[in-house]
């Protein structure tokens, strides 16, 4: 019988492996440190699981593949891109998981989200695997036209990679409904075939699903209620502090609205407003979904209540809630620290691994109940399994019906993580649960199909 000391010893030697084996990449480093350290108790009462290199297995990456991107802008000047597909695991299902076309992308981050991206679809129940890509490409300020351009040479490399049944992506930053109905466009003229399920995130008149652009927004905000529950209290009259102005952003507010609460801020690269009165929905989706602009214009055209502040924090705002919305390491250990003592009761991840590991420690050091992302922001995932769902069956279901279903979804997963922590005595640590619980399913599975 192995104990936890021996377990922890194992895992801290992996750990070190992994970093010498994936130099430079500390993204990736940051997010198995952040799950490896919690496995011990688990591989202390389950030896299976260390004997046959299971846990070794599970953070090497099944396949890799990355590829030269080359695309003409609309002066006849040629660029290229680097663009990247890293299935993670397929134990539970086809490798599931976004794209992402921003500058900062590189291996380590892809490996990072790829890898995180294994346990929040184990925890949605529904059978996918784990997987990333994208590209460093910037679609920000290109015309239709180039983006049109970038998409269509990065499927004719991806294609032969993905299938309903092998790996199935969908959007993340900076790809939205326009990147996937241009890369499905592709997809479907190199194969000759309308296979629906390849992609998520479609148009909802040609295959998509309805909820799926709300899904991670609004699974995040019933996350953070099911966690205020289990404290004795709901959403109703709570102010809130949301970071971004993407799609997540902007759909964490709609579903705080929806449930009594205020959300009060939102941000992007230049700096964030704050609205006495509540972010005004309307406006915010004309600025960023339709204009493609900053957020200063929203200070500019709401009024009085409404006021941008360059740079700075949205964090130093007092609120009950806090929904990091926008990319990794937003959230750090000053800011947590500000937000406790401005009374802070919940935050939760609606980004990827928004929150850095020292402020996850003084978060919950402080009793505040914090949601981790692959837990907290599942439904966005969970609705994209929905979708491929109905593309399947060759139906569409009703709003309604979908956000039914996102509900329970959340629900059970906030049930798990609570369980699973108490069950392995971590009772309110739902990174521990989160990640115990998502590695238990995956490694059950892997067990079950042999060293491969």
């Amino acid at each position: 019988m192995t104990t936890r000391s021996e377990s922890r010893t194992a895992l801290d030697h992996l750990l070190s492996e992994i970093e010498h084996r994936n130099p430079a990449q500390p993204e990736f480093h940051q997010a198995a440190h952040e799950v490896l350290e919690t496995l011990a108790p688990v591989i202390a009462a389950r030896p299976e699981y260390a004997e046959p290199g299971l846990v070794e297995r599970l953070v090497e990456p099944e396949r890799q593949v990355i590829f030269r991107v080359p695309w003409q802008d609309d002066q006849g000047r040629v660029h290229v891109n680097r663009g990247f597909r890293v299935e993670f695991n397929s134990a539970l299902g086809p490798y599931k998981g976004g794209l992402r076309f921003h500058p900062s992308v590189n291996l380590g981050v892809i490996k990072f989200l790829g890898f995180e991206q294994i346990f929040k679809n184990a925890l949605t129940g529904l059978g996918i695997g784990g997987g990333k890509g994208g590209s460093d490409f910037d679609p920000h300020g290109r015309s239709d036209a180039e983006v049109m351009r970038f998409c269509q040479s990065f499927m004719t490399e991806l294609y032969r990679h993905i299938g309903e049944h092998t790996d199935v992506p969908a959007g993340d930053i900076g790809v939205g409904g326009r990147e996937i109905g241009y890369l499905f466009g592709q997809y479907r003229r190199i194969t000759n075939r309308w296979e629906a399920g390849v992609l998520t995130g479609k148009g909802a008149g040609w295959g998509g699903s309805l909820i799926r652009p709300e899904a991670t927004g609004y699974g995040n905000v019933l996350f953070a209620a099911a966690m205020m529950r289990e404290r004795g209290e709901d959403l109703e009259g709570q102010t809130a502090v949301v970071s971004g102005s993407g799609n997540v952003a902007i759909y964490t507010i709609e579903k705080l609205a929806a449930l009594g609460a205020n959300a009060v801020t939102c941000s992007d690269s230049s700096g964030y407003v704050v609205d006495e009165k509540g972010i005004d929905l309307d406006l915010l989706k004309q600025i960023k979904e339709v204009e493609r602009g900053r957020v200063d214009v929203y200070a500019e055209r709401r009024g009085s209540s409404a006021r941008f502040v360059p740079g700075g924090s949205v964090w130093d705002v007092p609120a009950d809630l806090a929904l990091p919305s926008a990319t990794q390491n937003e959230l750090d250990e000053n800011a947590a620290a500000t937000l406790i003592r401005n009374g802070v009761k919940a935050v939760s991840e609606g980004a990827n691994m928004p929150t850095t590991p020292e402020a996850v420690h003084l978060l919950q050091q402080a009793g505040v109940a914090f949601g981790p992302g692959k837990a907290a922001n599942a439904g966005g995932v969970a609705v994209s399994a929905l979708e491929m769902a109905q593309n399947h069956a060759r139906t569409s279901w009703t709003a309604a019906r979908v956000e039914e279903e996102l509900t329970h979804i959340m629900n059970d997963i906030h049930t798990t993580c609570h369980e699973t922590a108490e069950r392995y005595d971590a009772p309110g640590d739902y990174v521990t649960g989160a990640n115990i619980a998502g590695f238990e399913r995956v490694a059950d599975a892997m067990l079950a199909q042999g060293v491969i």
